[in-house]
């Protein structure tokens, strides 16, 4: 067609012939009635007229409409099922599990709606199609872009600066898992012995990762306890220590209570119950700690807990806690601030509380010094540590560093004493008995002990503090029964005595008299002896720090003896510091369970030895927030301890 001879009409004519040619089925139906129709009235219209009108007058009408504002088909887009879990396991950066934990590289790709729920610690179940699944935790989360743009560009920050919200769908939302163990059921034969029926038991249970999960599988959080506790490897019965946490939040399921309770293995199924492999609890000051450990401690003195002996019987506890701020001994009165409903609470989850009516205040009587005890309404019992006890302990009179002639010296002279006065010999004694110049001359001419070695061994001796011997209260050596009793507490309190060499002296007194006889085959005292006994110490950095006199040493000595010997004996130690740093590493070593608060040190931080992830967060964990560490117990895990103290705490 040539362009130069179009004319406008002609295509107007076009249109109208085109028009007329394409009628539809319907418009010719009714043309040819109205053709065939027989003639009417003028000014009457027929049926046929009619409905050609009308269907005239609609086609133009939506004509008209297709023209002003065209609509379109709508579709129902609501989707047919609900997103389940978080996101995906994705595999753009790679997905390997390998024995090295740094080469292993699993993430998630979490979806736009549930990026709000994740944080840094979260427990998530990754399942196989077998059925068996991945337990592991939220390690690293970050940001990635979603399509291969540069967004640090001028114009891309304005626009972020002009708007109000942002816009997750822009962004990727990856978190990094590290695995922690494989959840799988596994399949026991049980047979009933009356009916000789076999029934087949599956028990969840967890080893270790050893295989990748696919591309694409759905991840979600882990919210059943029973997984969690299985994936955790944390016992489901045994001393009660918080609830599982995650960033401070106790991580809560849909059951009752919704709470996962964290204990500590108890009983001798997997070995020996772990309290007797020793306990340390550090923390800063106003951590927390002391409200922690009486909360631990008055678990251990449950009337239903005991723990069986070497003989076949099964005893209750007994706790002996040496207590230099006067706390322990409230441990004997309620916590008025307990109401009802938490009392109920706390009786469900089987927390024992209450004060604990076997508490016995036993105090060291120093000449000159008084005991209040007006923060407790426990009974109180004055004693005193006997000269006797320095015949098998000299150390107790040892001043400072001895000398390899000077020690052996003293026990010599001590030998000689005792010899000549018997267990009724006292302290006062004995230094008169150094002053006998006949004595010294006699020594040394004998060869025995030279005179300047005499002299220096009297020095030594006049140093100690002569107002804790032999005062007037019972001695402790004949208060076995009051000082170890199954299922009591004895508190031992040295806040008032008078200087930090008096209440060394009295430390290692009574610590020396019970690890002695718990370790001894030929034992002092029976009860002590045959009672499972657990020996605390508050402010043990006092105590346990490497010093040069003989006492601090000697009391480093027992209690490294009784770490390392204690468990075949049912002897532990429950350690309370605030500078962990600064115990002996021989006794520190020893430790297997550390439940971790608050601490801004950095030295104390690093002696803990806990791992990496959780090392971070003890600067700014909150009063009450707990990190466990017990290899044999558990996975390294946070924990909340109890709003409450289940005994009374404070004024």
């Amino acid at each position: 067609m040539d362009l130069g001879d179009f004319d406008p009409s002609d295509a107007d004519s076009e249109t109208e012939t085109d028009e007329e040619d394409t009628n539809s089925p319907e418009d010719e139906r009714i043309i040819n009635a109205a053709r065939e129709s027989p003639a009417s009235e003028p000014g009457q219209k027929t049926d046929a007229d009619t409905g050609m009108n009308t269907h005239i007058e609609k086609s133009q009408e939506e004509t008209t409409s297709n023209t002003e504002s065209p609509t379109f088909d709508s579709y129902d887009i609501t989707p047919i099922k609900q997103d389940v879990g978080l996101g995906t396991i994705a595999v753009s950066q790679g997905l390997r599990i390998a024995e090295d934990d740094d080469e292993t590289q699993l993430r998630a790709y979490v979806t736009a709606d549930n990026r709000d729920r994740i944080r840094i610690g979260t427990y998530l179940l990754v399942p196989y199609p077998d059925g068996e699944m991945l337990f592991c935790r939220i390690a690293a989360v970050e940001y990635a872009q979603e399509f291969h743009t540069d967004d640090a560009t001028e114009i891309h920050a304005r626009r972020a600066m002009r708007r109000d919200e942002f816009t997750e769908r822009d962004y990727k939302f990856v978190a990094t898992l590290r695995p922690l163990a494989i959840l799988f059921n596994e399949t026991t034969n049980t047979t009933d012995t009356h009916d000789d029926v076999s029934d087949n038991i599956a028990t969840l249970t967890r080893r270790m990762v050893d295989r990748v999960p696919k591309p694409g599988a759905i991840v979600r959080a882990a919210t059943d306890a029973k997984q969690i506790k299985t994936g955790l490897n944390i016992p489901r019965d045994g001393v009660f220590l918080g609830h599982l946490s995650v960033g401070g939040e106790r991580v809560e399921t849909a059951a009752s209570p919704p709470t996962i309770d964290y204990r500590l293995n108890d009983d001798y199924t997997s070995g020996d119950p772990l309290i007797f492999r020793h306990t340390l609890v550090a923390g800063g000051t106003g951590s927390g700690k002391t409200h922690a450990s009486k909360n631990v401690l008055r678990q251990l003195l449950a009337e239903d807990r005991t723990y069986e002996m070497d003989d076949g019987r099964s005893s209750r506890l007994a706790v002996v806690q040496f207590d230099p701020q006067d706390e322990y001994a409230q441990m004997h009165d309620d916590n008025p601030a307990l109401d009802s409903e938490t009392i109920r609470r706390y009786e469900r989850e089987e927390i024992s509380h209450g004060g604990h009516n076997d508490t016995i205040a036993l105090v060291p009587k120093e000449e000159g010094v008084t005991y209040s005890g007006d923060t407790h309404r426990a009974e109180q019992v004055r004693f005193t540590i006997p000269f006797s006890m320095v015949r098998t302990r000299p150390w107790l009179v040892a001043g400072s560093r001895l000398n390899e002639n000077q020690y052996p010296a003293l026990r010599h002279l001590l030998n000689r004493f005792f010899d000549e006065y018997g267990n009724s010999g006292t302290y006062a004694g004995f230094k008169t008995f150094l002053e006998n110049p006949a004595l010294r001359e006699e020594l040394d001419e004998s060869g025995r002990v030279h005179e300047a070695t005499f002299d220096a061994v009297k020095r030594r001796v006049w140093g100690v503090p002569d107002n804790i011997f032999d005062q007037s209260a019972r001695p402790i050596t004949e208060l076995d029964h009051q000082l170890v009793r199954p299922g009591g507490l004895s508190v031992i309190p040295t806040y008032h005595l008078s200087s930090t060499r008096v209440k060394e002296m009295v430390v290692l007194a009574v610590s020396s008299l019970l690890v002695d006889d718990k370790l001894s085959n030929n034992p002092y005292s029976d009860r002590i002896n045959e009672t499972p006994l657990l020996i605390g110490m508050d402010e043990a950095h006092n105590f346990l720090t490497d010093a040069d006199t003989v006492q601090a040493r000697k009391v480093i000595s027992k209690f490294t003896e009784a770490a390392k010997q204690g468990r075949k004996e049912r002897l532990g130690l429950f350690l309370i510091t605030q500078d962990p740093q600064d115990i002996a590493e021989s006794v520190f070593k020893q430790v297997n369970t550390k439940l971790i608060l608050n601490l801004g040190d950095e030295d104390a931080i690093n002696s803990v030895n806990i791992p990496a992830a959780l090392e971070n967060k003890v600067p700014y964990m909150k009063k009450g927030q707990q990190v466990i560490y017990s290899p044999d117990n558990s996975e390294p895990v946070e924990i909340q301890g109890l709003r409450h103290c289940l005994t009374r705490h404070g004024e």
